[in-house]
């Protein structure tokens, strides 16, 4: 018996990633603030699995999962010793973009995956992004255009290498974007998770 995918996040792009490998996914967001969440003496891979594996039990626990599997995932930005996840407003999305130029900083995304009988595969993926020179005209042009809301790190890998960005990803960019899809798409299908035929340019 096929199994629906609910994802426990209202991130357009978490969603877009997985209609595009042929999976439709019903949203159940999670009511976990991850910016109020104050870390202890974890590391990073430990924090952000961690989150993600909050954000599928809140989910869980408020509306079950009949014949259902449910996907969280949590990005997070390191920098040098840093943490970063979403800027808190337009100030925060430049300081962390102007801070990234001329080098590379790591992604982070945790995923947990449930099942029905409560069992749980969880891992972390590691991606190295480098951005090279970018000038302060172009910075302040997107932060102006609003696009770093609700982005680790202030940025989307997609959109702005799209839009010309010097980008260059050591790893799967997906994972980037907040949803590593070479090591989810296995485990969604091993699972039994409804799957469309994959369109033309999609992830298979």
């Amino acid at each position: 018996m096929t199994k629906t995918l609910v994802l426990a996040s209202a991130s357009p792009r978490r969603r877009q990633l997985l209609a595009s490998a042929g999976f439709d996914a019903r949203v159940a967001e999670s009511d976990l603030d991850d910016a109020r969440v104050v870390p202890g003496a974890v590391r990073p891979e430990e924090l952000v699995q961690a989150l993600s594996w909050f954000k599928a039990r809140r989910v869980r626990d408020a509306s079950g999962l009949a014949d259902c599997v449910l996907l969280a995932a949590d990005t997070v930005c390191v920098d040098g010793r840093r943490v970063l996840g979403k800027p808190r407003d337009a100030e925060h999305a430049r300081s962390m973009i102007r801070d990234f130029r001329n080098r590379a900083h790591r992604t982070m995304t945790g995923v947990t995956l449930v099942t029905a009988d409560g069992a749980r595969r969880l891992f972390v993926d590691v991606a190295t992004v480098s951005l090279g020179h970018l000038d302060d005209d172009a910075i302040d042009a997107y932060v102006a255009s609003g696009a770093w809301r609700g982005k680790a790190g202030g940025y989307n890998y997609a959109e702005c290498e799209a839009a010309g960005w010097p980008l260059a990803c050591d790893g799967d960019p997906t994972s980037v974007m907040g949803l590593p899809m070479r090591r989810t798409v296995p485990l969604l299908a091993a699972l039994g998770v409804a799957r469309r035929e994959v369109p033309a340019g999609g992830v298979a």
